[in-house]
């Protein structure tokens, strides 16, 4: 029988208002993967919170190889042997990869940094996770995936004995992975137990050896994964039975064309190194119908998405709403022409997360909320919120909370929330369920089926290939800034669709 690496009992922890956690209790033997699984809002994060030394349990013991231990904070969690990759890095984009790498174990000469020794430590790091990447170079410059394996190859510098890793696979692609798979394994072989947080269940069962359950901040149960199913899992997340991870809807009547792409190209940014050419791109999107926009990472999705709302210019082509030719220049010329965007990233390219739920709701209304000289109608916004905040179900203690205090599903629904407020013709939903648990994405899914149903067409970028098929109504592959097919939901596989979005044509 494994050892047991790392032991949480009786574990509680309240915050004003709300008992985050309740008498949780978990086991990570050595060499073991355990994952950790709840909707958002169950207390997953207070828990990481705790084990990484940003907050300090009310009640509980922790246990370390045997020896009880009381966190004091991240450094000291990091002398203790555990070390958390956020969902969100750590990493200071600024300084080059081995700077990063070996941040605060610097090696010296004469009380300077010995520059050639630490890039050479750094090489052999990051070639542990398999980083073939000059370690002078810069972590701005390197695409999502590099900078996720910096932040691991971080945690085997500092001698860790338990990683927790936060949703580590919402920005790869397939590739990446299960390069990614191979690591944990490796991590595995040499003693290391890994907690993984993901609200991906396939990927549960395929990496963890175990998992554990929480709901609404109590433990609900922890088993082996050869005696679970992902159907008994979600049962145990949600309290309920849930039939799909993805809802359906039956093939609407399609309107008028809202959307008309011709011939758009772009040569990219000429300051990032990654960014994805565009070539020719045409599309379409009709009243009422929800088109899918898929690709492997760095096919030039969000490229194309951003080029619609002016986010980012582009060297030729033509945009049409409702027949009438625009150009862009701005978010704002896209927003006037009745153009909606909800990001990829919401934290950092949507929301205000130090204000409140009222603010970030009503700030792209402020224009008809204004009365004379610039203020804002109190009661006009009121009923603005209370309307767009009970069709969209969000959960709050009140329009005041800090956004930030939300679960990831609710500010989801801010940000949606916010676009319907202006009733936009077209609505771009880039990544809408990356980090939401599944009883959130039926319920984002089911937000988005109404929405087209009102008549707003509706561009949906994924990369999750079942949830593309479940919500679209017709398909457009990417590849490579190219579009290299189309078809109908219904006609669509996955294995057809990654045949276009990996090698541009139908496998034989």
């Amino acid at each position: 029988m494994a050892e047991t690496l790392l032991s949480m009992s009786g574990v509680a922890k309240r915050y004003p208002g709300v008992q985050a956690l309740k008498d949780v209790s978990l086991q990570l033997s050595a060499g073991k993967v355990l994952a950790l699984l709840g909707e958002n809002g169950a207390g997953k994060s207070t828990l990481l919170k705790i084990l990484s030394g940003a907050e300090k349990p009310d009640a509980g013991t922790i246990e370390l190889n045997g020896q009880q231990v009381r966190i004091q904070s991240p450094i000291h969690a990091q002398e203790l042997g555990i070390v958390t990759i956020y969902q969100e890095f750590n990493l200071i984009p600024s300084l080059s990869i081995a700077e990063n790498v070996l941040l605060g174990a610097e090696p010296l000469r004469f009380g300077f940094v010995d520059w050639p020794a630490m890039n050479r430590r750094a090489r052999e790091i990051i070639a542990q996770v398999g980083l073939e990447l000059e370690p002078r170079r810069l972590v701005s410059d390197l695409s999502v995936a590099e900078q996720q394996m910096v932040e691991i190859a971080r945690a085997l510098s500092l001698d860790s004995r338990v990683i927790i890793m936060d949703e580590p696979t919402s920005a790869l692609s397939e590739a990446e992975v299960a390069r990614l798979f191979e690591i944990v394994a490796d991590l595995k072989g040499r003693g290391i137990g890994v907690i993984f947080v993901t609200h991906r269940l396939e990927e549960v069962m395929h990496i963890a050896d175990s998992a554990i359950v929480l709901r609404d901040g109590q433990y609900v149960g922890q088993g082996e994964i050869g005696d679970l199913s992902v159907e008994k899992i979600i049962d145990m997340m949600v309290g309920r039975e849930v039939d799909r991870l993805f809802a359906h809807r039956d093939r609407p009547s399609l309107g008028r064309t809202v959307l008309e792409v011709k011939g758009l190209n772009s040569s990219g940014d000429p300051m990032d190194l990654h960014a994805t050419k565009l070539n020719d791109i045409n599309l379409t999107v009709r009243q009422g119908e929800i088109v899918g926009l898929a690709g492997l990472v760095g096919a030039g999705r969000t490229e194309v998405a951003r080029a619609i709302f002016g986010a980012d210019r582009f060297d030729a082509g033509e945009i049409f709403i409702d027949g009438n030719a625009i150009s862009p220049r701005s978010p704002k010329d896209a927003i006037e022409a009745g153009i909606g965007l909800v990001p990829e990233d919401r934290k950092q390219q949507a929301l205000f997360l130090s204000l409140a739920v009222r603010t970030n709701l009503s700030i792209a209304s402020l224009d008809s909320l204004s009365r004379a000289m610039g203020l804002i109608d109190a009661k006009a916004e009121d009923a603005l919120i209370a309307r767009y905040g009970n069709r969209m179900s969000i959960k709050m203690a009140s329009t005041e909370q800090e956004v930030d205090n939300l679960s990831g599903g609710n500010q989801q629904k801010v940000v949606l929330a916010r676009w319907m407020a202006l009733e936009p013709k077209l609505l771009i939903v880039d990544e809408p369920t990356r980090g939401i648990d599944v009883a959130a994405k039926s319920e984002v899914h089911q937000l988005l089926f109404e929405l087209a149903q009102s008549g707003i067409a509706i561009l949906i970028i994924s990369s999750e290939l079942p949830e593309i098929l479940a919500v679209s109504d017709r398909i457009v592959t990417m590849r490579e800034g190219e579009i290299t097919g189309e078809m109908a939901a219904e006609d669509a596989t996955e294995e057809g669709l990654m045949s276009l979005m990996s090698i541009g044509r139908q496998a034989a």
